[in-house]
């Protein structure tokens, strides 16, 4: 897989930053010295999680959107190996993989003009590259009995998790997304925001709840088409935290309900937390206090299969604060899978 590159030991060493006294996170993970075949290289190693980054924002950028996603990998190392490796973390469980990369490609495709058509199309079509290595690499993870870890990169990304989920288990996947939008837009050529709706017309995606939907960005039309699929649930941001209609806790049981019942991905996008810097920032959506809740709470159901966060897209000034909320979603994924 060309794009696919290994994380390795030298990298790490240049991250870590050793204190005396303390045992840092990343001095325990394993690494892959050199890759043959994902599967073969993985499924015999002792670890349970596999995380791997995607360097991209090319979905995003076909979708319209803030580019900078591509980013988030490179902040979420610095700081998840340098956090203190203790009972409460599982370092020797997990292997990090490396990273999707596509900057090579990124510096092309991003100077095209999308108001032109035939330039969007070009965007659009090298999603499904992305989609193609994405699907590849999570269904290597899952068929060798691991469960992958996915950060960075946008939504678009959703759809490759799903099909490699469902092709490793040959069955459909259930999903529940912690988002601000459906991305179940029209089949318009592949970007951030129709990942859900392309897995759920090519099979692969069966029961999805979208957890905190903002009213003031969700059309009538997709509004329209949500509560024509029975498969399709979702509340919204205004009637748990604006209105008080119902309240978080409670609403996470009914999205657990809709989706537990067959394997599920959790599904994190930034632009529902208020204040990260994402493809479309918000100053009003959940607290990051909500979203760790929220992961503990699906990560420690025996159907939960894989955890994805995305759309963070940190600037020189934040990578830090982006690092440390995406370290945060992993040890709480990690723990409440453990327990």
């Amino acid at each position: 897989m060309n794009h696919l590159v290994l994380f390795t030991e030298k990298e790490k060493q240049k991250l870590l930053k050793k204190r005396k006294g303390e045992s840092k996170f990343g001095e325990h993970i394993q690494l892959i010295p050199n890759l043959t075949n994902i599967y073969d290289d993985i499924v015999n190693l002792d670890v349970d999680y596999v995380l791997f980054g995607i360097n991209e924002d090319i979905g995003v950028f076909g979708n319209f959107g803030q580019t900078g996603t591509y980013k988030a990998w490179e902040a979420t190392l610095k700081v998840l190996l340098n956090i203190q490796s203790n009972s409460f973390t599982s370092a020797k469980r997990v292997l990090i993989l490396g990273q999707l990369d596509y900057l090579e490609e990124r510096k092309s495709l991003l100077s095209l003009d999308i108001s032109k058509k035939k330039e969007l199309s070009k965007v659009r079509q090298f999603v499904e590259t992305i989609d193609k290595d994405v699907t590849n690499v999570v269904s290597s993870i899952v068929r060798a009995g691991k469960t992958p870890i996915i950060v960075g990169g946008g939504h678009n990304n959703a759809y490759g998790n799903i099909k490699g989920c469902s092709l490793a288990n040959n069955k459909r996947m259930n999903v529940v997304n912690f988002d601000a939008h459906s991305d179940f837009r029209e089949d318009e050529g592949r970007h951030s925001g129709n990942g859900f709706s392309y897995a759920f017309a090519e099979g692969f995606l069966r029961n999805y709840f979208i957890f905190g939907l903002h009213e003031n960005y969700t059309s009538i039309k997709l509004l329209n088409t949500i509560k024509k699929i029975k498969n399709l649930k979702y509340n919204t941001y205004e009637s748990i935290e604006v209105r008080n209609e119902v309240d978080f806790k409670p609403e996470m049981k009914a999205a657990l309900d809709h989706v537990s019942e067959k394997l599920f991905g959790i599904e994190i996008d930034c632009d529902a937390i208020a204040d990260i810097p994402s493809s479309a920032m918000t100053p009003s959506g959940f607290n990051v206090t909500q979203a760790r809740q929220f992961v503990s709470y699906f990560g420690k159901h025996k159907n939960a299969s894989y955890l994805h966060i995305c759309e963070a897209a940190p600037t020189k000034k934040t990578m830090t604060k982006v690092g440390k909320l995406i370290t945060y979603l992993i040890t709480d994924f990690i723990r409440a899978n453990d327990n």
